[in-house]
């Protein structure tokens, strides 16, 4: 069968709503006057496209068209290489016209290329982006551009080839590398290749090009091009340029590496290449290093590489255009024209083009009758949009297809009656709905949505499940769902944690030995424990006895037995944890790059908590149970012995936890803020954060504020790698005095803070939502002294050697909210966990997805499945409402509830209604901060 794979791009955008290098909501720019002329593009897919432009119309003007052609949002990494006249292969300049650049337009033809590669594909938001990535380094693969050993090149083989003809069928995978070639010398590793490609069952494309750019990236050839140079002595080697600096190869072995903060200069003069380094008295390099190229325009080619990528990774936004000199110039006045990495990220979060569906499309010629179960193999696996001449074909075709391979699949479900263009789900996977759109015109597609970047399985409004309707079986079932979130959560800690700090000499002993002694125990009796309520839980919602009573119809006597063997006892990890990163830098590093890696998508030392909160889970578990159960029923006894045992723990431990909540949260804060010396102080407590607007001769200035039970901190976000908060100035609260002054500024809700002894003080103003200052009776022991507040003038547009750091902490969220959040609205979050599936559903879309969902630290977490590792990404709930859905919206379904937050509307459905309540109550929890602040009545000053 021949195939080809057409463009990924998006489907059933009427107007081009993503354009990578405009702001968002601009067209194109218009088209400038002149002769127009034909200019092909060759695609990523060896596809080509021709786009009219005129001759004068800058190179800008053309890329943005064929970013436009394909909807590519984040188009900024990509670019169009050519043959020069000197046959040169060079990129087409943004700035000039294109007649000044292509000789002979009419001839030319233009490559879409990869032109930026990112450390990790993380970065690319976009799963289009992400194809367009994987097919730049399958051509890479082929051209033998990417060497790598031969294991690396099997398995990036396999992933591309489970993306193209789906699921591990032997005969069929051997026939398609034997008639395909990916890499120059395949056939030694076809073997090797299959054994790979059976280890992807179930795997999507989506999913195989994220894995597959997962093995490339790691490679020392990624995203390499080689430019041929010589050093002082003749010896032949090449330059290439990163996002890390300037590399030196000698054949395919990188021999050199000056990364960008040690570069001071880069230059050249005629054939010479120039880098110049900053001074380093540990360095043996000389102050500038010599390296000899072919030419002169071979030099200059090289150098606008480097100027391009420095700029792309390495500054905030695009650099400026220097002002030409009247008389003279000198030397090149080249810069980079686009948007920078960090630029392009920020758009694409902040922006609503994400929910422009993208399919792959795969054009398939009319096949025989006998050879049809390959087309419900792409149907299956790879989701592709098909495109016959003949309707009935297709439709003739699907059916057989599907009959065929009914006898393949047991677990295949039936087809629907209307077999000709099915609307429900194959195996889990949704089919082809060619005539369904959404209300606005849209396609709705099973790959992309704004939370997920991967793809997740659809669920369609036809299946539902049958479960028992007891209130009972659905408390047993979050029982249930909590608990493997919870193992999951150890796992982090015992597996994931462990394996990257136990073999550094920096871990102290008596840390890994505290974390073996406690946390192992702990998943080795929850893996028991799950194992029992799963078996229980199968028994109850079993289909055959979902509307019978019997003894499996309960859980009580599980936990009896459970709690009971539970041997608790306080664990002393964060204590040490916290004693080990203070004393040894070192080991401060390595928890700092752990809590980067997506499996620690919380704070490391809420994992170290878990335990305790668990405590209070179940005792809110069995709570809900004997509320529930009349005195009479078979699993009440249980449930009440139970809850006795479980309540006198948490009793014993409440002060203890209590005491281990504020730490972590003075630990955590500690991480955000700079400009503080000994956060974390004895008797120090935190109380609550938010932003306030600071009155000073330049208006209203918005700053974060942290109030403790001895000190303000007021705080704005600096311009940082990191984006920590800088502290302006500390108020400690003896003798600190309040009062409003919104008559005095006419500011409304202003007030001002004098400390003692002042008679001005600083004047903030709240909004009515945010009343940051509740104040704590104040400690006689404190001796906080106020400092002045700091001159943020100095500006900063490079990305100086970055420090590990999450951007998107409860600080970040409170900022860009604006909203504030309190210690015990903090706890009360920690402690409210759930988790379970939900059916999700955007604003403008028909179809309904079936996700994992988490919720803790005020945020919820996506995952496909309560076996994945990590979350595909998550939703911070600061800001957000929750409500009923109102009957214009045309929600006809149970148990759905709203969020949203300006613009940002999506819809769950829960699977009962006692599911639909706890998230409600869950969410709830985070969106309605529980502790408001006393108000301000009084005109006069109020002491502390």
């Amino acid at each position: 069968m021949q195939t080809r794979a057409g463009t990924g791009r998006r489907l059933g955008a009427p107007v081009t709503l993503g354009i990578s290098t405009l702001d968002p909501g601009h067209r194109p720019p218009a088209m400038p006057p002149g002769r127009q002329v034909a200019i092909r593009v060759r695609m990523l897919d060896d596809t080509e496209e021709i786009f009219d432009v005129s001759q004068k119309a800058s190179g800008k003007v053309l890329f943005d068209l064929v970013c436009s052609h394909m909807n590519l949002i984040e188009g900024d990494y990509f670019g169009l290489e050519y043959q020069n006249h000197q046959k040169m292969i060079v990129w087409l300049d943004h700035i000039k016209p294109i007649y000044k650049q292509l000789r002979r337009p009419k001839h030319a033809i233009l490559k879409f290329s990869v032109k930026f590669f990112p450390p990790d594909h993380a970065q690319l938001l976009e799963e289009l982006t992400r194809y367009l990535f994987a097919l730049q380094i399958k051509q890479d693969l082929c051209c033998g551009r990417l060497t790598c050993n031969e294991s690396s090149a099997a398995l990036m083989i396999s992933h591309i080839i489970q993306s193209e003809i789906g699921d591990f069928e032997e005969s069929q995978c051997r026939s398609h590398l034997l008639n395909n070639n990916y890499i120059p010398d395949q056939m030694p590793l076809i073997d090797k290749i299959m054994e790979f490609h059976s280890k992807h069952i179930g795997q999507t494309p989506a999913e195989s090009d994220y894995q597959m750019l997962e093995v490339a990236r790691k490679l020392d050839m990624y995203g390499i091009r080689l430019h041929p140079a010589k050093d002082r002595d003749r010896t032949k080697l090449s330059l290439a340029v990163a996002h890390t600096g300037v590399l030196v190869f000698q054949r395919h072995t990188r021999i050199n590496a000056f990364n960008w903060s040690k570069i001071r200069k880069l230059s050249f003069k005629r054939k010479r290449f120039l880098i110049k380094l900053k001074p380093d008295l540990n360095s043996s390099y000389q102050d500038t290093l010599e390296f000899l190229m072919a030419s002169r325009d071979c030099c200059k080619v090289f150098w606008k590489i480097c100027v391009e990528h420095h700029a792309f990774f390495r500054l905030f936004e695009e650099p400026k255009p220097k002002p030409k000199p009247v008389l003279f110039t000198r030397g090149s006045y080249f810069r980079f024209s686009g948007r920078t990495q960090k630029q392009v990220i920020d758009y694409v979060k902040e922006s609503e083009f994400k929910k422009i569906p993208f399919e792959r499309i795969l054009k398939l010629e009319l096949l025989p009758l006998e050879t049809t179960v390959h087309i419900d193999f792409c149907v299956r696996y790879s989701r592709f949009s098909f495109s016959f001449s003949h309707s009935l074909t297709f439709s003739f075709l699907f059916v057989a297809a599907m009959r065929l391979h009914a006898g393949l699949v047991s677990n295949s479900p039936p087809l629907p009656a209307s077999a000709g263009l099915p609307h429900g789900m194959v195996n889990g996977q949704r089919s082809l709905d060619l005539g369904s759109h959404s209300p606005n015109g849209r396609q709705p597609s099973p790959l992309t949505s704004p939370l997920l970047n991967d793809a997740c399985s659809v669920r369609t409004d036809d299946e539902e499940e049958r479960f028992p309707t007891d209130r009972a079986y659905f408390i047993a079932k979050e029982l249930l769902t909590t608990e493997r979130t919870y193992l999951k959560d150890l796992e982090v800690v015992t597996v994931s944690f462990q394996s990257a700090v136990g073999q550094d000499e920096a871990t102290p002993d008596s840390l890994k030995e505290t974390l073996l002694s406690t946390f192992e125990p702990l998943q080795k009796f929850h893996t028991g424990f799950l194992r029992e309520v799963e078996q229980r839980l199968a028994l109850w919602e079993g289909r055959s006895n979902a509307h019978i009573k019997g003894d499996y119809q309960r859980v009580g006597d599980v936990m009896l037995k459970n709690l009971q063997a539970l041997k608790v006892r306080h664990s002393e990890v964060l204590l040490k944890l916290e004693k080990a990163c203070k004393a040894s830098r070192r080991m401060d590093s390595l928890c700092r790059d752990f809590e980067l890696q997506k499996v620690c998508y919380v704070p490391l030392n809420v994992f170290i908590l878990r335990p305790l909160h668990r405590l209070v889970h179940y005792k809110q578990i069995l709570e809900s149970l004997c509320k529930h159960y009349p005195a009479t029923h078979v699993d009440f006894r249980d449930c009440r012995a139970a809850l006795a045992e479980v309540s006198e723990v948490v009793d014993q431990l409440q002060g203890n936890l209590v005491e281990m909540e504020n730490l972590q949260k003075l630990l955590e804060l500690k991480k955000d803020l700079i400009g503080v010396d000994n956060l974390v102080v004895p008797g120090r407590e935190f109380i609550r954060l938010g932003c306030l607007s600071k009155l000073s001769g330049k208006g209203l200035q918005q700053r974060m504020f942290f109030l403790f039970n001895d000190v303000i901190l007021y705080t704005t976000r600096g311009m940082t790698p990191t984006n920590q908060f800088r502290v302006h100035g500390q108020l400690p609260l003896r003798g600190l005095t309040i009062r409003e002054s919104e008559d005095e500024w006419g500011v409304p809700y202003a007030f001002t803070l004098a400390g003692q002894g002042q008679s001005t003080g600083h004047t903030f103003a709240a909004s009515l939502s945010n009343n940051l200052l509740t104040f704590p009776e104040y400690p006689e022991d404190s001796s906080v002294e106020a400092e002045s507040e700091d001159d943020m003038t100095a500006s900063h547009t490079t990305l100086e050697r970055p420090a590990p750091h999450r951007g998107n902490t409860m600080v970040h969220v409170c900022w860009h909210r604006n909203t504030s959040v309190s210690m015990v609205d903090f706890s009360i979050a920690v402690e409210n966990q759930l988790s379970g599936n939900l059916l999700r559903k955007f604003k403008n879309s028909n179809g309904w997805q079936k996700l994992w969902v988490v919720f803790t630290n005020f945020s919820l977490f996506f995952y496909k499945s309560h076996q994945d590792d990590y979350p595909l990404a998550s939703l911070p709930l600061l800001g957000y409402s929750v409500t009923i859905p109102s009957d214009n919206e045309n929600i006809h379904k149970d148990y759905v509830f709203k969020l949203h937050f300006k613009s940002h509307v999506y819809y769950f459905r829960s699977e009962s209604e006692y599911t639909f309540e706890r998230w409600m109550e869950v969410i709830r929890s985070a969106t309605i901060p529980s502790s408001r602040g006393r108000a301000l009545n009084s005109k006069e000053p109020h002491p502390l």
